[in-house]
């Protein structure tokens, strides 16, 4: 039987269709020849998933997301997932989506749970995402941003200030007080050097005079230990004791006891003694104008002149 030229036409056709359509399904994700399990899942946000993303379980892949699209009703993204795979996924069950690397595209976890019914073809799992490690690290330095850019507007703001105080007469003055700085130092090097050359010149004196400090310094080390070993408290209480005795003495003559606190309280004392001075006195006065009075040496017996009382009597009865 030969076939004609109209039915080789139309199985060649019918072929290329049959071809195209597998190799579109193939691109699109889908294979025509493999029995799959179409679960579904909704998320706020799929940010950097799509369509041939595989979908793992422990690390293995058992499958690959077939579609996303946007729920009109809920306004979440609704994903397709078609999984290969004889493991037994419950309905509880959370797919997380994830980010292997940092340079990578984003996958879906699923998370098995022991509990509740076994997932059958169109039903839905628990939506879950995980940060990625640049996620992560974006949610932590927003905060540091923030700072950052404070810091740097406060920067800004200082060296407006600086450049608004720092005017022409500002920087003149600055350049007139380096300069004068720079004169300060170079006479402190200048005095530096004299100082250095004054004590390279007098280091004999100088090490005489450590050397005098040094043996004052044995001296009084000496002195102190000596000091240490006398008895001070003795001394002290001694001191203590004639100090005593000499208030109380002093009380006595206050009090008019004794010969001096009598001289110097009993008034009958004070009158005799003044009256006793002034006649020594005049006896004396009257001893030096008339000796012959009091001392009479005669070879012939001549007879003591008869008392006559001093005309210059200076003294005051």
């Amino acid at each position: 039987m030969k076939l004609t030229r109209e039915i080789k036409t139309a199985i060649l056709v019918t072929s290329a269709i049959l071809l195209f359509i597998w190799g579109y399904s193939f691109l699109k994700g889908r294979d025509l020849f493999v029995n799959y399990k179409t679960l579904y899942v909704e998320y706020p946000n799929v940010e950097g998933l799509s369509v041939s993303a595989p979908v793992t379980i422990n690390g293995l892949v058992i499958g690959k997301v077939s579609s996303i699209k946007i729920n009109n009703e809920t306004t979440k993204v609704r994903v397709e997932m078609q999984i290969k795979s004889d493991f037994p996924i419950k309905k509880t069950s959370v797919a997380e989506i994830y980010a292997p690397s940092p340079i990578g595209g984003k996958q879906i976890a699923i998370l098995p749970t022991k509990d509740g019914a076994d997932a059958v073809d169109g039903d839905e799992l628990i939506s879950s995402s995980k940060l990625g490690l640049t996620d992560e690290l974006a949610k932590q330095i927003e905060p540091l941003k923030d700072k950052i850019t404070k810091l740097l507007d406060n920067a800004n703001v200082m060296l407006e200030n600086i450049n608004q105080v720092l005017d022409a007469k500002s920087k003149e003055n600055l350049k007139s007080s380096l300069a004068n700085l720079n004169e300060t130092l170079a006479q402190f090097k200048t005095a530096s050097t004299q100082v250095n050359t004054m004590l390279a010149e007098n280091k004999s004196k100088i090490s005489g005079t450590m050397s005098n400090v040094e043996k004052a310094s044995a001296n009084f080390s000496k002195v102190s230990d000596s000091l240490a070993k006398a008895n001070i408290g003795q001394t002290v209480k001694n001191l203590e004791k004639t100090l005593s005795n000499v208030d109380k003495m002093m009380g006595d003559m206050q009090a008019g006891k004794g010969t001096m606190g009598k001289l110097m309280k009993d008034d009958v004392l004070y009158t005799n003694f003044n009256k006793t001075s002034k006649e020594l006195e005049l006896l004396l006065q009257d001893l030096r104008l008339n000796p012959t009075r009091y001392v009479n040496v005669s070879l012939f017996g001549k007879k003591n002149k008869p008392y006559t009382a001093p005309v210059n009597d200076t003294i005051k009865k």
